[in-house]
């Protein structure tokens, strides 16, 4: 372990928040990966910067920005060098008449609750995404029909290049399906802007209930997993070809393709990384195949040396 770096580090964020061979598999929604070298709990903006900053000096230590981990997968290997968590330790959200001012850690669920607990209507099919704020307009998240860009009023972000905070309209984020020039730019977030509108807390409360249950009933959200493990290919649904391939309850290891929901890759308790890494891969094969159609993962892979 580099001795200084880590002191570097504490001094900016305290000693409490640096970590050091970090099991990222309590840090991830799928619940497997290997160790990080280091890991890092952001507090706050001036935090955030700094630490950015810090990297340019050691720059042959990789950095890898994460959130709730609910779309990512660290390999077995784990991480050679620095995980930075933007969570729970920056969450604040402030409400003013219609719009919230949400830090980038603040999870969806909380703004969702919080905007209903003030009759503020336009979040509740996004409520049970289990991400981030921040990685939600990164990947400009989506659920039954409503998507961030649907109420995102700006975003402010770090270039972390240039060390430069600013601020990016909703115009200029570019917000497609699972895309943003957050994304193109490799920016992180730091705090958001939406505007929701009046409503009624029992009709809000109502289809909050509503997109809860048929998430328990079409999702296998009792196991670990990140999500929809594919992208939707064009004029086709990921988990419906899935299904067609015959690859419903196909296993690997703890690893296995979920039957409730074919789009789901799930750890039935004992997966390890490379288990799911082989399930995606036959997937994929045996899709494209069949059908001709590649299947793009979802999820983000991260190997030891990604930056």
């Amino acid at each position: 372990m580099n001795q200084e770096f880590i002191k570097e580090l504490a001094d900016i964020v305290g000693e409490s928040n640096v970590y050091s061979d970090e099991v990222m598999a309590r840090h991830i929604t799928f619940r497997v990966g290997g160790k990080a070298k280091y890991l890092v709990d952001i507090t706050g903006e001036e935090e955030l910067v700094k630490v950015i900053s810090l990297m340019k000096k050691w720059s042959d230590i990789p950095y890898y920005i994460i959130g709730n981990g609910s779309n990512i997968l660290f390999t077995d290997e784990g991480y050679d060098g620095l995980i930075i968590k933007i969570s729970n330790k920056m969450a604040d959200v402030d409400i003013h008449d219609l719009r919230i001012v949400a830090k980038a850690g603040a999870m969806l669920s909380r703004v969702a609750k919080l905007a209903y607990e003030e009759g503020l209507s336009g979040m509740e099919r996004l409520s049970g995404i289990p991400g981030t704020i921040g990685g939600a307009v990164t990947m400009n998240a989506g659920a039954y029909g409503s998507e961030i860009k649907d109420i995102i009023v700006c975003a402010k972000v770090l270039d972390r290049e240039t060390g430069k905070v600013f601020i990016l309209e909703k115009d200029e984020l570019n917000l497609g399906y699972r895309h943003s020039i957050i994304m193109e730019k490799d920016y992180i977030v730091i705090e958001v802007i939406l505007e929701l509108d009046h409503g009624k807390r029992e009709d809000i409360k109502q289809e909050m209930d509503k997109c809860t249950a048929m998430r328990k009933e079409k999702q296998p959200i009792e196991y670990p997993s990140a999500g929809s493990t594919f992208k939707r290919p064009e004029g086709y649904f990921a988990g419906k070809l899935v299904q067609d391939a015959g690859l419903a309850g196909y296993t690997v290891g703890g690893a296995c393709v979920s039957e409730k929901h074919c789009g789901f890759i799930i750890n039935k308790g004992d997966a390890t990384a490379q288990d799911v890494l082989d399930v995606i891969e036959h997937t994929r094969k045996e899709v494209l195949a069949q059908f001709g159609v590649e299947l793009e993962p979802e999820v983000r892979i991260v190997t030891k040396i990604t930056k």
